[in-house]
């Protein structure tokens, strides 16, 4: 079959093709061995939420009473098939890439992991000395009577399996006992040694120590696994009495599901293997043989370890923007221009000071915020807190939804409650993934309202680690079409008819799909006609429709997708006009960006949504102009660096394989993420001299003068 019989590539396997890309940055010797490792863990990482998630849903589809097959045409067995061949050839490529290559270089630079029999007698001394004062009082070994009569164990927790045999010429069977490893001991344990740095895991410290568990009879085995359980489980809102309720039955339900994955230690014996297998009941193609440590998520922290800086990239700190004024207030800052601002090469710091501002602000009235996802120990939810107590009316809407985080976000939700915030857990039906916060101030010439715009959340840890945008206002259009979205979603009103906005789920994805089809129109006519676009995925078939249409009749596509996508470009007749690039470096891309020609009067939007059904069709999403001149020409400066990334920029194939850009010809290397970082330093070194070479007095705000 040619590509235009099968124009859209499967999602799972486009993401586990984006995975991949991320392990090529691990198995890159170019990249410090501890940022590598870094990224060998983001992997692992990956894998586990992919297959809580995508396969465990995949799953239910093909189990009897399911729905059958998925988005794709293919039947929902033949992908599984396809995805965990897919899956076995990725973890098979990270152990290679772990015990190989990193693991040994770490070791010759002093950073060494250490099994049972390689310690000295100081070490020992000291793991045995950890077992007694910690680990034998917060773990616990629990037997097993039977397969039938297993433990309820947490998904991805590790685990320790132990067979204990008889005394040799006993007649007694062998047993077997689990111990939980929990979530408040440490993985890594770390040793004393004269240079470098010494570790040892955990189930190897255990294991050294096992006899002082189980005194009385001998132990044959000692077995790492982890079990995977499905995630794919949505609330019935219909059926539950509160969305606060029945979120926290969605979280028990998580718990006790059904294991769909069984990873377990290569050289585990068959006895534990076959014990496991049926206390589990998992399938042949459910059991994963793990060559090296099981977990590599957990490497994280040893990639983090303090030091060894020669091993990592240098730090880059986020900049002052040019636009913000550290000496006047944020208010003045944005009354006086719109504020475009690219993190995390610019510092977060202003939407911060923004909400602080406003929570001690006397003329501030009112604050509304969505929040999707916060950092633990958000001062952002301190600021909302302290606004309430200091009489402004503040309204969350704390989305309890937003998948891995619903814990946290109940917690915010009640913290905030407590203090007085108008809480709203989000909407019926549907998620809200919009990042929005308006802040109503009285001021000499009437009310005026302050709006910031974020492709991000509004967590200030991964506000330094994530490629986002955000855009501060009080454009009366834009203000007044930020107050109608929040009133509407939070008052169950009908969608709004908006000035300048578009949101989803109603009238997105019609604003998006207008937008292309007059650049196809205009091409027809023979004008000039383009289409750039950054996003983290693309799935929606009407869109790629849509975008094939227009390549059809020679409208210029030029997409940058971080992650999933399902388009195929460069297929003659089909999407010939269409590049597809992706960029996977030290920063995760997580902005989404769209460009449209319009016949030279340029339009830019920046969006909380991708163009993916679930963010178009289930989501509360915001479709935002950029119509300032200043920020419209960052934004495309911004798209233009990422398409011509020749370094850390993969191009996508006809057939759905991805390959790096090269800079042929003796073409200038550009990194994208390189690029955009030394340009925000040089604004920060052009802005500094400008703003010391004056004396200015500090002056009332102004209104803060009273007779």
């Amino acid at each position: 079959m040619t590509f235009n019989e099968i124009p859209y590539i499967d999602r799972e396997l486009s993401w586990l093709a984006f995975n991949q890309r991320v392990l090529a940055e691990a198995q890159d010797e170019r990249v410090p061995l501890l940022e590598r490792l870094k990224f060998l863990a983001i992997t692992g990482s990956n894998l586990d939420e992919f297959t809580m998630v995508r396969v465990g849903g995949l799953r239910l589809l093909g189990e009897p009473g399911g729905t059958g097959p998925d988005a794709s045409d293919e039947p929902v067995d033949a992908r599984l098939e396809a995805i965990v061949h897919s899956m076995r050839l990725q973890v098979e490529a990270q152990y290679d890439c772990y015990l190989e290559d990193i693991e040994p270089g770490l070791a010759a630079h002093g950073i060494r992991r250490l099994g049972p029999g390689d310690l000295t007698d100081d070490q020992a001394a000291v793991v045995e000395s950890r077992f007694d004062e910690e680990l034998s009082s917060v773990l616990t070994p629990i037997a097993i009577e039977s397969a039938r009569r297993f433990p309820l164990l947490l998904g991805l927790n590790m685990n320790l399996l132990v067979r204990r045999g008889p005394a040799p010429g006993s007649k007694a069977r062998q047993r077997f006992a689990v111990i939980p490893f929990g979530r408040v001991v440490s993985r890594i344990v770390t040793l004393p040694t004269d240079e470098g740095y010494a570790y040892m895991l955990l189930e190897d410290a255990l294991t050294a120590c096992i006899a002082r568990f189980f005194p009385d009879e001998p132990v044959r085995e000692c077995v790492p696994f982890r079990i995977t359980r499905n995630a794919d489980i949505a609330i019935r809102e219909d059926s539950s009495p509160d969305l606060l309720s029945g979120m926290e039955a969605v979280l028990d339900a998580r718990r006790e599901s059904s294991c769909i994955r069984l990873e377990i230690a290569a050289d585990a014996s068959a006895a534990s293997r076959k014990f496991l297998v049926s206390a589990l009941g998992v399938r042949e193609e459910q059991l994963l043989s793990i060559p090296g440590p099981l977990d590599l998520s957990a490497m994280m922290r040893l990639a983090n370890i303090r030091g060894h800086d020669h091993l990592k990239y240098k730090p880059w700190a986020p900049r002052k923007s040019v636009m913000v004024d550290p000496r006047k207030s944020m208010f003045d800052v944005i009354a006086r221009s719109n504020v475009l601002l690219h993190h995390p090469y610019e510092q977060f710091d202003p939407v911060l000071r923004l909400i602080e501002e406003a929570a001690q602000d006397p003329e501030v009235l009112a604050i509304k915020q969505i929040l999707y996802r916060t950092s633990e120990g958000s001062k952002i939810v301190d600021a909302l807190r302290r606004a309430a107590e200091n009489g402004k009316q503040v309204t969350a809407l704390v989305e309890l939804k937003a998948r891995f985080d619903e814990a946290r976000n109940i917690e915010w939700a009640r913290s905030l409650e407590h203090a007085g915030v108008q809480v709203i857990y989000g909407v019926k039906g549907l998620k809200t993934h919009a990042k929005l916060c308006i802040i109503v101030r009285a001021e000499p010439h009437g009310i005026r309202r302050y709006v910031h715009f974020g492709t991000g959340n509004y967590n200030e840890v991964t506000a330094r680690l994530y490629c986002d945008v955000s855009y501060l206002t009080n454009d009366e259009d834009l203000a007044a079409d930020a107050v109608s979205f929040f009133n509407a979603i939070t008052g169950s009103s009908q969608p709004q008819k908006y000035r300048k906005v578009a949101a989803a789920p109603h009238g997105l994805r019609d604003q998006v799909l207008t937008l292309i089809a007059a650049e196809t129109e205009r091409r027809r006519r023979g004008r000039k006609a383009h289409i750039m676009a950054q996003m983290n995925s693309l799935v929606d078939r009407q869109i790629i429709d849509a975008l094939y249409e227009a390549s059809n009749a020679g409208v210029r596509v030029d997409l940058n997708v971080r992650g999933i996508c399902c388009l195929r470009p460069g297929v003659p007749d089909l999407s010939e006009h269409v590049t597809v690039s992706s960029v996977v470096d030290r920063y995760l891309e997580h902005a989404r960006i769209f460009y449209f020609h319009n016949g030279g009067d340029e339009k830019l939007f920046i969006s909380s949504a991708d163009w993916m059904p679930r963010n178009l069709d289930r989501r509360v999403e915001l479709l935002v102009p950029v119509e300032d001149d200043r920020s419209r020409s960052r934004l495309v400066h911004v798209l233009r660096r990422y398409t011509r990334d020749n370094v850390k920029g993969w191009a996508l194939r006809p057939d759905g394989r991805y390959e790096r850009k090269t800079s042929p010809g003796g073409r200038k290397k550009l990194r994208s993420q390189e690029a955009l970082y030394d340009e925000a330093c040089e604004a920060e070194d052009q802005l500094d001299p400008a703003r010391g070479s004056m004396f200015e007095p500090y002056r009332a705000a102004e209104g803060a003068q009273r007779a």
